[in-house]
């Protein structure tokens, strides 16, 4: 076995005299062991606290039969159906809750306990840390969509597009909540306590979310409001789904959605790591 296979990232990019020719692929392999480790522990996770999968199951199943049978009558959407219009919303609005917020509250109680300190003085790759968090949110809205989708179809709900576009409106959706994940990584880093970070990664949920398409169409709302709804990540998304889900297309909303998420990604992903750094320095 040769010097980089046994040789952590840090001891391969250490100052000295050599370094192995292939170091690179060496510290990506450590870097991508690291991240699915730090994936797995906060999987592991919701075993042991299954308040937070029961949280996953009975909320959307809240706000579905809510909106379905207690306000969908009073709502005009037209000529569509309301439980055809009102999934796409739901759909958004949970993953985004469940991104940001789970996301925000369990980083900030890890920096609280000091097990983000054990984490830094062990030898790894620190941005895996954000990283193997993210994507263990992305398992567990995973979950959340999959129980969405069933309590969609046993109300009404269908896939009209076709097999195809119901699997890219649902990708599209994974990646929105992976792109929020990260800004609730931002606010778990930067909230002084648990509490705060509770606060902070739900407040300002419900008027994103409800300040879109999701429920009701924009056209009814007061014109100033209308022109931030418009263009809002969550109308452009919601927008997206349902083209995907009862028109088998994919056109300009779903190219929004899209940039949105990579904006997203591209400003939130590296202000977390370096929030981290900093924290745990």
């Amino acid at each position: 076995m040769s010097d980089a296979t046994r040789t952590r990232p840090h001891d391969v990019f250490a100052d000295g005299p050599s370094v192995p020719a292939n170091a690179d692929s060496t510290r990506v392999s450590w870097w991508l062991i690291d991240a699915w480790l730090m994936a797995a522990r906060n999987l592991r996770r919701i075993q042991r606290t299954p308040e937070l999968l029961m949280y996953a199951v009975v909320q959307p199943v809240m706000f579905i039969l809510l909106f379905a049978y207690v306000f969908g009558g009073a709502i005009d959407v037209g000529s569509s159906d309301y439980k055809q219009f009102l999934m796409p919303g739901i759909f958004v609005m949970m993953v985004l809750f469940s991104s940001v917020s789970a996301t925000t509250v369990t980083l900030a109680e890890d920096m609280q306990r000091g097990i983000i300190d054990r984490f830094r003085s062990m030898p790894m790759t620190q941005s895996s840390v954000l990283v193997g968090r993210t994507a263990s949110e992305v398992v567990r809205t995973g979950i959340t969509v999959a129980i969405m989708i069933v309590m969609g179809l046993l109300i009404g709900f269908r896939f009209h597009g076709g097999a195809a576009y119901a699997l890219l409106g649902i990708a599209l959706l994974l990646l929105f909540g992976y792109a929020f994940s990260w800004l609730g990584s931002v606010l778990g880093l930067t909230a002084p306590s648990v509490e705060a970070a509770q606060s902070a990664g739900t407040f300002w949920l419900f008027p994103f979310a409800f300040v879109s398409s999701a429920f009701v169409p924009t056209q009814s709302m007061p014109g100033w409001l209308q022109v931030y709804a418009d263009h809002s990540p969550v109308t452009v998304t919601v927008n997206a789904l349902r083209d995907c889900f009862m028109r088998g297309t994919f056109d300009s909303d779903g190219a929004q959605s899209l940039l949105w998420s990579v904006g997203i990604l591209v400003v939130f992903a590296p202000l977390a790591t370096v929030l981290y750094k900093r924290r745990s320095a």
